[in-house]
């Protein structure tokens, strides 16, 4: 059982951070130098626990209910053909900006920044968008900082208490200003009333609900792997808001959520966790090659 439990989370662990993670990891956490937050901090935290597969598959899911957001990403992103890579390249940027060197840091947000202006198009009506819109990197934002944080509340190890949730909300607003949004969210209070401001422009397009559809229901994982992608699925689920779930054609079942998928997501997110144990990311990087 131990083996197959390696190997699983293994697999996972090798799909989001991609075939050369340790290689990216080791440069993340062994560059010596300046980083933008202490490595007992909040964000660290969070943004280190294995919590993050699940709150990043919500925070994908809720973005899509923004229109201008999903249409960037229709028109705009490679997700049907290379899900994975662009998954990969996302959590390399959270991790560089929460453990990285300043100088990597600050190299990653401006890579970020010049791909972001080069996002523009219009919506189904004409209205114009832009990925670099501070309105719309508000959103993006939001959506991402109240999904790591819940699924951290659901599934973390050691979740946050007290002052440390508005510290780790005011320090996910130091990289979003970076990244061009204005007056982002300081606490738990102000994240959850910028994201009720955003619910009158939110929609399930069909553009949404066939992102939702592929995610949900087309990974290209192997057999294996299926399973306990789909017990993360089933987690993030049922950590998303109640007024989403019919727009997006999401279930809900209070009752099992609470129950069984709590507990599947549980030990779907230990066992990532047991494989991402120091000196797990070499043995890993060992078999991928």
């Amino acid at each position: 059982m131990a083996g197959i439990r390696e190997r699983l989370g293994e697999q996972l662990f090798l799909r989001v951070a991609g075939p050369d993670g340790a290689k990216h990891a080791a440069r993340i956490h062994g560059r010596p130098g300046p980083r933008w937050f202490d490595p007992d901090s909040p964000i660290a935290r969070v943004h280190g626990d294995a919590s993050m597969f699940v709150g990043g598959i919500r925070a994908l899911l809720l973005q899509t209910l923004h229109p201008a957001a999903m249409r960037g990403v229709a028109e705009h992103s490679g997700y049907r053909g290379d899900m994975w890579g662009r998954l990969a390249r996302t959590s390399r940027f959270i991790a560089v900006t929460t453990f990285g060197h300043a100088d990597d840091a600050q190299r990653a947000v401006d890579a970020v920044r010049a791909i972001h202006d080069r996002v523009v198009g219009t919506l189904a009506d004409g209205t114009p968008y832009a990925a670099s819109d501070p309105h719309l990197l508000g959103w993006v934002h939001v959506a991402e900082i109240d999904s790591f944080l819940r699924a951290h509340d659901v599934y973390g190890k050691d979740p946050l208490v007290g002052a440390d949730r508005d510290r780790y909300v005011a320090q996910t607003a130091e990289v979003a200003r970076r990244l061009g949004v204005l007056d982002p969210p300081t606490t738990e209070a102000e994240l959850a009333a910028t994201l009720a401001s955003y619910r009158p422009e939110l929609r399930a397009t069909p553009e949404a609900r066939e992102a939702v559809a592929y995610v949900l229901l087309k990974p290209p994982l192997p057999l294996a792997a299926r399973a306990p992608y789909g017990v993360l699925v089933a987690a993030a689920i049922a950590l998303m808001p109640r007024w989403s779930r019919r727009p997006l054609r999401l279930p809900w079942l209070p009752v099992s959520e609470r129950t069984v998928v709590r507990a599947l997501g549980t030990l779907a997110t230990g066992t990532i966790r047991w494989a991402m144990t120091p000196g797990r990311e070499q043995r890993t990087s060992r078999r991928a090659s």
